[in-house]
């Protein structure tokens, strides 16, 4: 039987952005071993990675967005070679959705993986900001034969636009895992991981850690690509990598995943509370938006309301309780196995493409 080959067009390097990296990617031996063929092409190449969220290097910016386009002219040439054009986020990131409008007329088949609210209008204070083509993700709504979403909020926006929606939260490979084993300890690790665009959600919990570091002896562990001070709580930095991400969040005892209560988090697919459950961390998270699906509070986490009193009850309770940081962290690691693990979602991925490939 002849495979059906399946083009990648992703804004990212394989491999480096969680958008990516946490959802199709890590689907793609699953995808070959059931018949097809996968090439990926990214707008963003591995040089312009290194430099893009960096202050400074125009120049390597502009020759790295130039090297983008040129590489998505030389993919409308090859289209044709391909059955379906898997596209995430958007094709180009600049102008109205010229590119996208060509693909739909080219391709095949369409499927479009949209992760956040990226269609909505975010303040404009950059000059980059204000170019962006925030018109693409609607357009390629409407464009594709069918629209992978990461939230439930996000399908019920996307359905106005297109009738083929499919679900898919953030996943993650338990067969590469092992829970942590917690234990009795002098200082309990509290942690948080994210990237530099999340690190403002902090705030919301800075005062409850000022206050548990008050009467509790505890460290505030952050993993992420730009470090985070505070002169009243005692915080250790880690930089992020996917080598050490698995080994690096064990070492948290208790995962917090604050957020603010606003239209933009409804795109969100609980990721961060999934990172700690699926190495058997307990998680505290803002009981807003995809959260409440993720977590079932009291069982497998805690939901709480985003005051200074509410996170603190919700994590003194687990700093002083080793045994229900055991419990929670079970109850989260198996809930991650059954409903937001690769085996529980590889055949939704497959039978929408398999549908489309028929």
């Amino acid at each position: 039987m002849k495979k059906q080959r399946i083009l990648f067009l992703s804004p990212y390097p394989f491999g480096k952005a969680p958008s990516q990296r946490l959802k199709f990617e890590q689907y793609y031996s699953h995808f070959e071993n059931n018949g097809f063929e996968l090439s990926t092409s990214s707008f963003i190449d591995d040089e312009f990675w290194k430099v893009i969220y960096q202050p400074g290097f125009l120049f390597g910016k502009i020759l790295g967005t130039l090297r983008g386009y040129v590489r998505r002219v030389i993919d409308l040439c090859r289209l044709r070679q391909y059955d379906i054009v898997y596209i995430h986020l958007w094709v180009t990131p600049l102008g109205p959705p010229f590119f996208e409008w060509l693909i739909s007329k080219i391709a095949k088949k369409v499927v479009y993986d949209i992760d956040d609210m990226i269609y909505l209008n975010q303040p404009k204070t950059r000059f980059i900001d204000k170019i962006k083509g925030r018109n693409k993700p609607l357009a390629l709504m409407k464009y594709a034969d069918a629209v992978i979403v990461c939230s439930p909020f996000l399908k019920q926006f996307v359905q106005q636009y297109n009738t083929n929606v499919h679900t898919i939260l953030a996943t993650y490979d338990t067969d590469k895992s092992t829970p942590k084993i917690h234990s009795p300890k002098n200082t309990i690790t509290i942690g948080w991981t994210g990237t530099h665009s999340t690190l403002k959600y902090l705030k919301l919990v800075e005062d409850t850690l000022i206050q548990l570091s008050q009467n509790r002896k505890i460290e505030f562990l952050v993993i992420c690509n730009a470090p985070y001070h505070h002169e009243r709580i005692p915080v250790r930095n880690i930089s992020w990598t996917a080598a050490q991400e698995i080994e690096d969040l064990k070492q948290i005892d208790i995962g917090i995943y604050p957020l603010e209560k606003e239209e933009w988090v409804l795109g969100k697919s609980g990721n961060k509370a999934l990172a700690y459950m699926h190495v058997g961390v307990p998680c505290v998270a803002t009981d807003f938006g995809t959260n409440s699906l993720v977590i079932q509070n009291g069982e497998d986490g805690f939901l709480v309301d985003n005051t200074t009193m509410a996170w603190y009850n919700s994590l003194l309770y687990l700093v002083d309780s080793t045994d229900e940081r055991i419990r929670i962290g079970k109850n989260a690691r198996l809930a991650v196995e059954q409903h937001f693990s690769i085996k529980a979602n590889q055949h939704i991925y497959l039978s929408v493409l398999r549908n489309l490939a028929e």
